[in-house]
């Protein structure tokens, strides 16, 4: 069966070679892009869907991420931007190779110092809930994947210490969060700016965030939780076709009710307030 036309694009971003390498193993037919500035990407198809799909490898950063991700979003026009990679377990019941798909993401260091202490002033970013919704339904058809629809925390540091300051200062003020990473928060605020884009942060679990994280990266633990990542992204975008694709409720116009469905141009002038002329185009099919 030949592949449905491509009609969008999804962007997915990651820090390291070892997210990129597998998210970009899903791809068909991928081929590399250069920005202006110099930002490359690869471009594929995900068969069996309408998704033509970008990965790009941008480095560690929330930082870094907010000014790329703007830049890559503003070039290649997508509908949804998902941030795929590797993250610390922040819970006892995590196992490596766990996928925490983030339903909010935290910014965690923001907050005023005083005299009295240190007043947090956190940013929170939900995940697009048609995402977060996709996510439950392929989820629910990856029987091998252990998975959790949980908040993720992000902050510029890698935390290798689960008795240090800032474990206890996390436990104290984000004990939802169930992983922590560097670069989510820098995603999700440029699909915000941008204002029309679903936004997924998704990671697999790596190691622990204490002082055996180094252990943990040299048995291959990233590779695992980068591998069990990109396949909770691939199966959120094969379950949420594009806007465009005829998928999800195909009845047009408001279904309250009489539950009114129109075809061709048509103007709907319920619950509106209008100062001026209103111009139409008649459908000469429907006369």
């Amino acid at each position: 069966m030949a592949d449905p036309q491509h009609t969008a694009t999804a962007v997915v971003l990651t820090a390291l070679p070892v997210e990129y390498d597998a998210v970009a193993a899903h791809l068909t037919d991928a081929e590399e892009k250069e920005h202006r500035n110099g930002t490359r990407v690869d471009i594929g198809r995900l068969d069996g869907t309408a998704w033509r799909v970008a990965v790009a490898e941008l480095g560690e950063g929330a930082l870094n991420t907010a000014a790329l991700a703007t830049q890559l979003v503003d070039w290649l026009r997508p509908e949804v931007l998902l941030f795929v990679g590797v993250a610390g377990g922040l819970r006892k019941d995590l196992e490596i190779g766990d996928v925490v798909v983030g339903t909010k993401v935290y910014a965690i260091q923001g907050g005023k110092q005083t005299p009295e202490g240190f007043h947090t002033r956190p940013e929170v970013w939900h995940g697009s809930h048609r995402l977060v919704q996709a996510a439950r339904s392929a989820l629910r058809e990856l029987k091998d994947v252990r998975a959790h629809r949980k908040p993720i925390a992000v902050g510029d540091v890698v935390l290798a210490d689960d008795r240090s300051a800032i474990a206890e200062f996390i436990r104290q003020h984000y004990n939802d969060a169930y992983a922590i990473e560097m670069e989510g928060s820098g995603a999700s605020h440029a699909a915000l700016i941008n204002g029309q884009l679903d936004a997924l942060v998704i990671r697999g679990i790596s190691d622990h965030a204490d002082a055996r994280k180094a252990e943990a990266d040299a048995s291959g633990s990233q590779e695992l939780a980068a591998t069990q990542a990109a396949r909770v992204a691939i199966a959120v975008l094969r379950k949420q076709q594009p806007r465009g694709s005829g998928s999800g409720d195909s009845e047009e116009g408001p279904h309250a009710g009489g539950r009114a469905v129109y075809g061709g141009d048509h103007i709907d002038f319920r619950g509106g307030v209008f100062h001026g002329p209103v111009t139409g185009k008649r459908d000469e099919r429907r006369s």
